[in-house]
Formats: C-alpha cells, structure tokens, sequence
C-alpha cells in the first residue's frame, strides 16, 4: 500500500473511531497517535494523517453541510459512519487541499477506493457520486490539464520538428 494511501486509511480510520466513540474533538488526537503507532509500522512520513484529521475537524460544519446538501436523501446521521468520513475526507481534499500535491480527481479516486475497502457494497458508488457532484459544483477544476498539456507538448514537438527542418534546409 502506498505511503499516502496508508495514510489517508489511517486517518479515515482515526475519524471513525473519533465518530464512533461521540465526536470528541478532545481526545482525537490521542487517537490518531494511537492509530500511527499501531498501523504505520514502518512508515516515517506521517504528516499527511494529522493533516486530513485536523483539516476535517477544523472544517467538520461547512464539510457535513456539503454533504447533507449533495446527498438531500441521506441525512449525516444515516449515512454509515464509515461513508460520512470517507466522504469528509474526500471534501477536505477537494476544498481546502493542495491540487499540485493532490490533484481533485486523484482525491476523488483515494476516497472512491478507501470506499471500495471500508464501505459497504454501494459505498464507492455513494462516494463517487457526492464528490463528483461537488467537484462538477466547483466548476471541475484542473480537468482540462492533461488535455491541455498534451497539446503544449505537442506544439513543442511540432516546433522542434520545424526547427530541424529549417536547419537541414539551410545546410
């Protein structure tokens, strides 16, 4: 499992036990020290599971209001609690998160596939549908990137090709 990846589990899994156990936000970070020791053997980089819990926790009302709003036949305390933190995960990535370090469909994809192992059998979909909701709401932002720096790279060819051939003709 990929250093990242094994970060983003734990930290969705420190958020569960954080939901599970009644929402205290003062002893979550008693548990994600706990889940580090426990589930990162091996791993020195840890920085990116305090990040996603505390941004989760720091942003918990506008988080839990995009969800209520993008899922309207789900209300927060039915959806499992697993899906409710893959999804604030998700949010917190799409909204406030880095996009040179994690591009949105990249975080789109992380939580569709933490969905795929901690959810239930409709959990991808779910995920997949609230966050691309929000991220089609957001204006699909980088979406046309790799379009884009396909074309750059092919003008660049294009003009080295021409380049060689004035070259040539001029010898």
């Amino acid at each position: 499992m990929a250093n990242r990846h094994l970060q983003r589990s734990i930290a969705m899994q420190s958020l569960f036990e954080w939901d599970f156990n009644g929402a205290n936000k003062d002893g979550v970070l008693g548990i994600v020290d706990k889940n580090i020791k426990e589930l990162a053997i091996g791993i020195e980089e840890t920085d990116l599971v305090l990040t996603l819990v505390e941004g989760v926790l720091k942003n918990q009302t506008d988080v839990d209001e995009l969800i209520e709003q993008c899922a309207p036949e789900w209300p927060l305390s039915q959806i499992t609690i697993v899906d409710r933190n893959i999804l604030r995960i998700g949010i917190y990535e799409l909204l406030y998160g880095n996009y040179e370090n994690v591009p949105p469909k990249v975080a789109i994809n992380e939580a569709i596939e933490l969905a795929k192992t901690f959810g239930g059998p409709n959990s991808a979909k779910f995920v997949n549908g609230v966050l691309g909701t929000i991220y089609r709401e957001m204006g699909e932002p980088l979406k046309d990137d790799d379009k884009r720096k396909k074309e750059e790279k092919k003008k660049e060819e294009q003009k080295l090709e021409d380049n060689k051939k004035i070259i040539q003709e001029n010898n």
